[in-house]
């Protein structure tokens, strides 16, 4: 056993683990008014739940390890780790800012008094099963039912009851971001709003990205709404909710801050979904859309109607962030790194639910 971990201590870290090598250095003064500079940072808190897991396997302690720069440089301070119940592996943090810090400055007002953070997948055996086992359930929209989301919820709650939502931030990639996006959607609709980063959030959908033909790609979306917002008002007639009563009228007042990558398929489905409606809304068919977008034909066609059954890509409003720099493959497209760059080019678009 002590040979196994003296191995492990022996084994190099990855250079993007390391801060000094590929942190967001240029950022020695945080202006917290600046939202590409909120963006790196919120980045470099959920590499640090990254960082941390990664200590954890290969048993990097004290000097060793490699996560407290990545939340440190910031003035953040590490209160809590989110542990899972079924593989002990690292998949959650929660940061205190540090308003006392000798680099303290005036818009360090706008900082957040917490974040909570959420990693995505860590393809290496100490966490990979596990990991995938709840990607698979976010694909089939029952995410909810997981103890790491349960776990997730309850510190969610233990900080906002602490806090109030306004001095807390919400940070997540890959499948961190879907507990992220789940979490602030389970708050919203409990009347509070978090201020929210989603890295890479997955869109499980039909991958009409990788059909090249525009109108093509219009005149399948437009049949699926048509048919969609046929079958709700099928399926729920007189069921429907008053608007002040509906689930997804209440969660279009919060707009969390979506970052996706065109090169990733996993997240890219999301700029097809808002510019699809708004295109809806441009032909005078934004009524139809109001209606389908609240919907999947899965969920209508096997009866599941109860709000935390919905698919989670079903978003009233967002910040979608759109990264047009190119990825040469598609680990640097669906990295984190790419979310902290100082050279970091991009497209910022505000998409409201009315």
């Amino acid at each position: 056993m002590e040979e196994k971990k003296l191995r492990m201590q022996e084994k190099p870290a990855s250079t993007r683990e390391i801060f000094c090598l590929s942190g967001p250095l240029h950022l020695t003064a945080v202006d917290w008014n600046n939202f590409h500079h909120r963006r790196s940072v919120a980045a470099s808190l959920v590499q640090g739940v990254y960082i941390l897991e990664r200590d954890r396997q290969q048993n990097r302690q004290g000097p060793q390890a490699h996560a407290p720069p990545w939340w440190d440089f910031f003035n953040f301070q590490l209160i809590h780790q989110l542990v899972d119940d079924v593989d002990s592996s690292i998949f959650g943090a929660i940061y205190k800012f540090n308003s006392f810090a000798f680099n303290y400055n005036h818009s360090a007002q706008s900082a957040p008094n917490y974040v909570i953070a959420f990693r995505g997948t860590i393809n290496k055996s100490d966490s990979m099963s596990r990991d995938l086992k709840l990607d698979l359930l976010s694909i089939r929209n029952k995410l909810h039912e997981s103890s790491r989301f349960q776990l997730a919820m309850q510190a969610v709650q233990r900080i906002v009851a602490v806090a109030g939502t306004s001095s807390i931030w919400l940070a997540g990639h890959s499948l961190g971001s879907a507990i992220s996006l789940l979490a602030g959607k389970n708050v919203t609709k409990m009347g509070y709003g978090i201020e929210t980063y989603l890295f890479n959030p997955p869109f499980f959908s039909v991958p009409l990205g990788i059909i090249k033909n525009e109108k093509l790609k219009h005149g399948i979306r437009f049949t699926n709404s048509i048919v969609k917002a046929g079958i709700a008002v099928a399926v729920k007639g007189c069921h429907q909710r008053r608007q002040q009563d509906d689930p997804f009228v209440l969660l279009s007042a919060w707009k969390p801050n979506m970052f996706v990558n065109p090169a990733d398929p996993i997240c890219s489905g999301y700029i097809g979904y808002f510019k699809h409606r708004k295109k809806m809304e441009e032909i005078g068919a934004g009524k139809i859309e109001r209606i389908a977008t609240q919907n999947s034909v899965r969920s209508l066609l096997s009866g599941s109607l109860k709000s935390d059954s919905e698919p989670l890509h079903l978003l009233p409003s967002a910040y979608l962030t759109i990264n047009l720099s190119q990825s040469p493959d598609f680990k640097r497209a669906h990295g984190i790194h790419q979310w902290w760059d100082p050279s970091f080019v991009g497209q910022i678009e505000l998409h409201e639910y009315r």
